[in-house]
């Protein structure tokens, strides 16, 4: 009995071990998930955005009576406009971002160089905020100070994964390629239907395509997606009626 009693009690702490540093590798995992989560609904706000001002822009020119040369060309320029201040701005936001995770990255490697019982207690404070009982959370934070210390500590205490850093380049073109699909949406719209109901057209293809982003988003964010739709048309529709009142009076103070 005395024999078994021991065994037991010394294979329980690396069963125990085992399941908190495969809680530990989890993570990883889900920030990588998250990433990609985030990457998406970039995008899904990127088309918003493009759909949205170009769709202002167009249907104030159309109520204006505008030209089918100015309606092109003013359209093409609020697109070619509005692509490259999307990316400009991404790529400037996460630049910065990347900038500020490359110095806590160095931050975190000079505290465990010159504080490494800080560090470490400081790990084990954060496996047992996961509800890991203190004494295997300072096994397991052993048994990954042996291996990688830093990754750990980046990811547990900041949330980096320090081989997967922001790309601002990525991000640039991310942000430009969307405003520019979801702007091509009520462009092509207004460029077919322009001499015959032009501005429902418009109209129309604004709102069908912000319900569809707002059913997308909805569902990357695992929300009511009913809710987020019509958020989205009711706003698209007061910014379109507002942007039609104000082509109406211009073409009118013009006329």
């Amino acid at each position: 009995m005395t024999l078994l009693a021991g065994n037991a009690a010394k294979q329980t702490p690396p069963s125990a071990g085992a399941v908190s540093a495969s809680s530990v590798r989890a993570e990883p995992h889900e920030s990588s998930q998250t990433a990609k989560l985030n990457w998406l609904r970039a995008g899904v706000l990127g088309a918003n955005d493009g759909i949205v001002s170009t769709a202002l822009v167009l249907l104030s020119l159309i109520a204006a009576g505008a030209s089918q040369g100015t309606v092109v060309t003013a359209g093409s320029a609020a697109i070619l406009a509005g692509a490259i201040s999307m990316a400009l701005g991404e790529y400037v936001s996460v630049s910065t971002q990347r900038d500020t995770e490359r110095a806590l990255i160095a931050q975190e490697a000079a505290s465990l160089r010159r504080f490494p019982e800080e560090e470490h207690r400081e790990l084990v404070e954060s496996l047992a905020d996961y509800g890991i009982p203190e004494d295997i959370a300072e096994q397991a934070a052993r048994g990954i100070e042996a291996n990688d210390p830093l990754s750990a500590h980046l990811r547990l205490e900041l949330g980096i994964d320090g081989e997967e850093l922001t790309n601002p380049w990525a991000a640039a073109w991310s942000s430009a390629i969307s405003f520019l699909m979801g702007a091509l949406l009520p462009m092509i719209a207004a460029l077919v239907f322009l001499t015959s109901g032009g501005a429902v057209a418009v109209v129309a293809t604004t709102l069908v395509s912000l319900a569809l982003t707002g059913l997308v988003s909805a569902k990357l964010s695992d929300t009511h997606s009913g809710k987020a739709a019509v958020r989205l048309v009711i706003g698209g529709s007061l910014g379109l009626a507002a942007s039609y009142g104000i082509g109406l009076l211009f073409g009118a103070a013009v006329s």
